[in-house]
């Protein structure tokens, strides 16, 4: 098996880095006080007279009721949960189910996310600009992974085909996530976690512009301090 060789460590981070699109508002359903098993017969009845609501809620049956998480803040744990595609694959899913991504520190999430926006924006054929606005979100980290920062097969700069493999059995196998090297960012450390429930809910932090130049995301500016950092 793909795993055989991986073993589990703990993993204790004070701060794990996650930046995502500004542009996504929380979802209500999520952080209200309703408790995670009435989920479906609230957006059932309110589809009624909303029925686009589905599609703003996401797939709510790709995460158990006992591993749901609700209250204030709770969308940014639910939302890579419940909005997949796999037209947008990671490095440990290939599209038909989430996982929370983020990195040791801040320089690794805006790098990582630096590669991918900038991908997206060459496929699109994009003019060279400002584009779109990030959030900053932090957490704790405290967990046992399976370690897979040995293996050079997992973090193939333009392949996923290895590591997608190892993902989708770890996650059957009932494995918390995986811990490897950040390709984008040398020394940086990155997480993959498969369920909501194994993370704190995270909090808002600074604000970011990515910079396309018809190529790459070259630079990233700070919406607090107006700092501009070359990537």
């Amino acid at each position: 098996m793909v795993n055989d060789r991986l073993s589990v460590v703990r993993v204790r981070w004070p701060k794990a880095y996650r930046i995502i699109r500004s542009i996504h508002p929380p979802v209500d359903l999520f952080e209200d006080i309703a408790e995670p098993q009435d989920w479906e017969a609230l957006v059932s009845a309110e589809s009624k007279t909303n029925p686009r609501i589905w599609d703003h809620i996401g797939r709510l049956d790709l995460v158990p009721v006992d591993r749901r998480v609700s209250g204030p803040g709770a969308s940014y744990l639910m939302a890579p949960f419940v909005h997949i595609s796999t037209d947008r694959p990671g490095r440990f899913t290939d599209g038909t189910y989430g996982v929370y991504s983020a990195g040791d520190r801040e320089e690794v999430a805006i790098r990582e996310v630096a590669h991918h926006h900038g991908r997206a924006m060459a496929n699109s054929r994009e003019e060279p600009g400002w584009t779109s606005q990030f959030r900053m979100l932090i957490n704790r980290l405290d967990l046992d992974l399976h370690d897979a920062r040995p293996h050079g097969q997992y973090h193939d700069p333009d392949s996923y085909r290895s590591s997608q493999a190892l993902g989708r059995n770890l996650r059957a196998g009932g494995a918390n996530g995986i811990v490897y090297r950040s390709v984008r960012c040398p020394g940086g450390e990155c997480v993959a976690i498969f369920w909501p429930d194994l993370m704190d809910i995270p909090v808002q932090a600074d604000h970011f512009d990515f910079h396309w130049d018809g190529k790459q995301v070259d630079k990233v500016r700070n919406c607090r301090t107006n700092a501009i950092f070359a990537l």
